[in-house]
């Protein structure tokens, strides 16, 4: 299985970006590309920038990412109770080409903060929206107060209940 495991964030300190890439080394046997979409970057989305540049060469690329995918992983960063800025203007970029981005593909949906809602308001409107958009979600895990629960020295979780609810998300790709 190809895998494909990002986090909807741009810091280059994302405990998102922690929790996809170990998420997606539990998956046995799975060829795993981590993506940084700080490769993506792009404009800011207007229409008006649409009718300028067209379709950037980026947004090609990274909707290329996910058709080459068997199964994707993504773990959402929140601000202010939504999608960060990074990752938005890149799904409108992308979703300009095909509304279809994530093309059928098997995805667990994730998401952490350091406090206690775990990012959960904006994995509730990936998983709301992701049907729209052609995602197969097969499941979804909010981990609260991400420093409490991962083991930043292990690069693992360290709660054996969000463990073993990770693992059995993460069985239905």
């Amino acid at each position: 299985m190809k895998l494909l495991a990002f986090a909807a964030s741009s810091s280059t300190k994302s405990i998102n970006k922690q929790l996809a890439t170990y998420a997606a080394s539990l998956v046995d046997g799975a060829d795993v590309e981590i993506l940084d979409i700080n490769q993506y970057e792009m404009p800011i989305y207007s229409q008006d920038r649409e009718e300028e540049l067209g379709h950037p060469e980026l947004a090609q690329k990274f909707f290329a990412k996910i058709g080459e995918a068997d199964a994707i992983i993504i773990s959402f960063a929140e601000h202010n109770g939504s999608y960060t800025a990074a990752y938005k203007n890149l799904f409108d970029w992308t979703s300009r080409i095909d509304m279809k981005v994530f093309q059928n593909k098997p995805m667990v949906l994730l998401a952490t903060s350091p406090g206690p809602g775990g990012a959960a308001t904006v994995l509730a409107a990936a998983e709301g929206s992701a049907p729209y958009f052609a995602a197969d979600v097969k499941a979804t895990l909010s981990i609260p107060s991400f420093f409490d629960n991962f083991d930043m020295e292990t690069q693992a979780l360290r709660n054996p209940e969000l463990e073993d609810k990770l693992r059995s998300a993460l069985a239905q790709l």
